[in-house]
């Protein structure tokens, strides 16, 4: 059963927690998951992320689905906020995707290493990380609960120039923020950032994609994505 249906947060939290007394808007939407490809990914008309920055309360529009895809057999999914992966990531365990205990590369212009409320969630029962993927997690604390329940034994942070110089060897999930492409990380050359996650796409067992609509715009995070898995079926 497919639990990710289209649905509103309309309570203090998961990322509706951001700013929520000073905001207008009390609510944001997560979109239904389907099976498509990358044609499917597209800007929907909802806000998904609400927050105030310089008392200026922005409403930014995500995806207008989650998008499941499958390349040669590896599963790939397509979200905006960065909370979902933790969902997937047991998802695809569940499915026997990868190995409990492989190494997690995160790409992504923030290390999202916050510590979440609680650690109390159940991995086996999907319908429970559900509730905590959607409740307690958000996009800056996903990350922690996965090193604690051993899901990965290792992050690997790829959010510099150095740190995209790391080689990674064994088995790994690949978790891609798109904003690595935004203009804050334009000292590091795109052509540099696109081809050294390329050669990631290929031996990653699970990708996990998160368009970030608060931190790019999502027209341009979109066109990036297209580009990048065009580049590494080319190669």
């Amino acid at each position: 059963m497919e639990r990710y249906k289209g649905f509103y947060i309309d309570k203090p939290y998961g990322n509706n927690i951001f700013s929520y007394e000073e905001r207008e808007n009390k609510k944001i939407f997560v979109p239904e998951l389907i099976q498509g490809d990358f044609e499917d990914v597209l800007v929907g008309e909802n806000i998904v992320f609400n927050e105030i920055d310089e008392d200026n309360e922005v409403k930014a529009k995500g995806l207008k689905n989650l998008v499941q895809y499958k390349l040669n057999d590896k599963s790939i999914y397509v979200f905006d906020n960065h909370n979902h992966a933790f969902y997937f990531w047991m998802k695809s365990l569940k499915n026997n995707e990868f190995n409990k205990g492989c190494k997690l590369v995160h790409v992504d212009q923030h290390k999202d290493m916050r510590e979440p409320l609680n650690y109390e969630v159940d991995i086996v029962d999907l319908d429970n990380v559900f509730e905590y993927t959607n409740k307690v997690l958000n996009v800056g604390n996903f990350i922690q609960p996965a090193l604690k329940k051993e899901i990965f034994s290792q992050v690997i942070i790829m959010d510099s120039s150095y740190s995209f110089e790391i080689k990674v060897e064994g088995e790994y999930v690949l978790d891609i923020d798109l904003d690595i492409f935004s203009k804050d990380m334009d000292y590091i050359p795109y052509d540099f950032r696109l081809e050294k996650i390329v050669k990631l796409v290929k031996d990653a067992k699970v990708i996990t994609i998160a368009t970030s609509p608060y931190f790019i715009e999502q027209d341009y995070a979109i066109n990036v994505l297209k580009e990048l898995f065009n580049y590494a079926i080319i190669r």
